[in-house]
């Protein structure tokens, strides 16, 4: 038995979850969200609680099991509170700032770049070098970011770049001037 998936997931207060046919649909105060399911998987809901589990022991119904509840629980903590990733970035003269419904990042190329913010995500961006990516749908949040990212990331000898918040760059030594 998959142990994330015989796990219950509890629905909060304010959170709505409808059931039809092999759709599930989750409202709640941040919006709401679909998933379409296999039909192979059977999921119940009753008294706060929503239970998924699968039709038999076949391997493919078993790597679903797990995979379709936790899709079915991002999607209840995410229009119940929500996701972000925040990222920074490093380096002189490296900038970003959100114009409309753009986010402008100067990089320290010879042009600057512009990324179109897509619907369902909110981009901040606090002191110039910090960008927050927030949003209801896990998946989207996590893309975002890392198409940010893709834009400088990190190098390994200076660090320059961005970066998510807390994450640690390996550095290299670099070219060193050796005596013969």
């Amino acid at each position: 038995m998959s142990r994330i998936g015989q796990s219950p997931i509890l629905i909060p207060e304010g959170v709505k979850v409808s059931l039809d046919g092999s759709m599930v649909k989750v409202s709640g105060s941040n919006g709401s969200l679909e998933f379409n399911f296999r039909k192979e998987m059977i999921i119940s809901q009753n008294d706060g609680l929503i239970i998924v589990n699968r039709a038999s022991d076949n391997p493919e119904h078993k790597s679903l099991h797990g995979t379709t509840r936790q899709m079915i629980n991002n999607m209840v903590i995410g229009v119940s509170k929500g996701f972000s990733k925040e990222l920074e970035i490093i380096g002189v003269g490296y900038q970003a700032q959100v114009q409309g419904s753009r986010l402008h990042l100067q990089l320290g190329f010879s042009h600057d770049i512009y990324f179109d913010i897509p619907d369902g995500i909110k981009v901040t961006a606090n002191n110039r070098t910090e960008i927050n990516v927030e949003g209801i749908d896990k998946q989207l949040v996590g893309a975002v970011a890392a198409k940010i990212r893709s834009f400088r990331p990190p190098e390994p000898y200076k660090g320059k770049g961005i970066r998510y918040k807390g994450e640690h760059v390996r550095s290299k030594q670099g070219k060193t001037v050796g005596a013969k």
